[in-house]
């Protein structure tokens, strides 16, 4: 019972963190003001939407609100059909719109003749767009596989899968596909295109300082190879924090698919261990991204520290406005 309060607490606060930073990240970058190209932060904003969604329903509506507050309206069947619909979807979308933002890095860095062509806030919004949709439409068919735990004044309440949902195989197969889709292909994905990236940004800068050392001489600051390394640090900032966050989940995924192991509901249980700590986890990483912008961009910790300092500025600003005005009456 403990484990279970802690838990409960703990993702109380993953929600109420998750909601503030990516709230302040949408923001500040739709403010355009961070030196980030359009197509980087049209990304950008697109993974913190997808973080505040996923930071709203999973944690807070769904383990927090559902689960200890069974009679709420939340508990509804059509209700709390939509909200499992809504965790699944901003999810995955949020895992597969960082493999996209690791792929665009990887054109931009690494291949010159398609950069102009690919790497462009029309071609970012088009490439949201359609993960946000195949998103949504690979999770519709779960909605058909919940049913109700009883009905009360002709009330559905409670969501649970339907028994051929475990035993059939149409059902079993969506469900391993599911869980291929999200995290194991992505989690593959983004390690292998960092590498690319990695290696392709090594050798390139080792010839480029071999060339600027024979042509001068000399050892002024290189714009292009700093822009690189701006670029490479964000990137491997972004997709190593959410490798190690999600590496738990995704091994323990493989493991159960594999392994056909039972559920252990005992809070001390391995099983039950590793499954909460596996989603602690993962949520973490909805909440990591504005932290990697404030220790990687100086532009974003500017206008952070600006926000920050905006509704003291207003109300020491309204408090000086008062103050003259009441100075003004009374005299």
């Amino acid at each position: 019972m403990f484990l279970q309060k802690s838990y409960a607490c703990l993702m109380s606060v993953i929600s109420l963190l998750s909601f503030t930073v990516n709230l302040l990240a949408i923001v500040i970058l739709c403010r355009g003001k961070c030196a980030l190209s359009k197509c980087i932060t049209r990304y950008l904003v697109a993974m913190a939407a997808s973080d505040l969604l996923v930071g709203i329903t999973d944690p807070f509506l769904s383990q927090t609100i559902l689960s200890y507050f069974p009679y709420s309206f939340l508990n509804i069947t059509p209700v709390c059909t939509t909200i499992y619909f809504l965790i699944f979807t901003a999810t995955a979308v949020s895992v597969w719109l960082t493999v996209a933002f690791t792929f665009d890095r990887f054109v931009a860095l690494c291949c010159e003749q398609q950069k102009t062509r690919y790497c462009t806030k029309r071609t970012a919004a088009v490439i949201i767009g359609a993960v946000s949709v195949l998103g949504c439409l690979e999770n519709v068919p779960r909605c058909f596989a919940i049913v109700p735990g009883y009905v009360f004044d002709n009330l559905p309440w409670g969501c649970y899968y339907k028994p051929t949902f475990y035993t059939s195989s149409a059902w079993i197969a969506y469900d391993v596909t599911h869980r291929v889709l999200t995290p194991c292909i992505p989690f593959f994905l983004i390690l292998l295109l960092n590498v690319l990236t990695v290696r392709r940004i090594v050798a390139a800068s080792k010839v480029r300082r071999g060339l600027r050392g024979r042509s001068n001489g000399e050892h002024d600051k290189d714009l292009e190879m700093e822009n690189r390394r701006k670029s490479i640090v964000l990137l491997v900032s972004i997709t190593g924090t959410f490798i190690l966050l999600w590496a738990t989940q995704a091994v323990f995924i493989m493991f159960t698919s594999i392994a056909k192991t039972g559920y252990d509901s005992s809070p001390t249980g391995y099983y039950y261990i590793t499954r909460v700590t596996s989603a602690f986890l993962q949520l973490l990483s909805t909440c990591t991204n504005t932290c990697i912008y404030v220790v990687t961009q100086s532009k974003f910790r500017i206008e952070l520290i600006n926000a920050v300092k905006f509704p003291m500025r207003a109300m020491r600003a309204h408090l000086h406005s008062e103050f003259h005005t009441t100075r003004k009456q009374g005299v």
